[in-house]
């Protein structure tokens, strides 16, 4: 006697997925889910400290040009914005332009910078902090806050610039 052989058997066996592979699909889909908006999700703390760098970095990059170039540079803040000012012919001071780190930096919304402190005392509202050619400054103090995180980005007088977080 042959073997006996069920067709419509074999079809439907092969016709869908098992329980592992569904699984197995559902538990790759959440991880790349979960991956997925740790890193778009940027929350308040990751923007002011983001954006901390950044004016520290441009902070180093203005001492050395005003060194480099051998002028007076200087910083401000008003709000959410924060700019980079030289002295014109007339010794006044006009906004930079021509530098792609120094052009006026306006912050996410929610976000604040405000100068705190110049050569240990309180800085007046709108105020310039110079950046001298010769490398020696004051040691200055500028406050980046938000509704989660307020930082501190300060400068030595050698120009050696830190960022520091401080509870809200």
């Amino acid at each position: 006697m042959g073997s006996v052989t069920f067709p419509h058997r074999r079809a439907a066996a092969s016709a869908g997925f098992t329980l592992v592979e569904i699984l197995v699909v559902i538990a790759i889909v959440a991880i790349a889910v979960a991956l997925a908006s740790a890193n778009l999700g940027d929350d308040g703390r990751r923007v002011t400290e983001r954006e901390a760098k950044r004016l520290a970095g441009a902070l180093e990059h203005a001492a050395a040009l005003a060194q480099w170039q051998r002028a007076t540079i200087g910083v401000s803040s008003e709000g959410n914005v924060y700019r980079f000012w030289s002295r014109d012919a007339s010794d006044r001071w006009v906004a930079i332009s021509g530098d792609d780190v120094l052009v006026p930096h306006a912050l996410p919304a929610g976000l604040n910078v405000s100068a705190s402190r110049y050569a240990g005392a309180p800085v007046a509202p709108n105020a310039i902090l110079p950046l001298r050619p010769s490398g020696r400054n004051e040691p200055y103090e500028i406050v980046l806050s938000s509704p989660a995180l307020t930082v501190i980005v300060s400068a030595d007088p050698l120009n050696r610039v830190a960022v520091a977080s401080v509870a809200p």
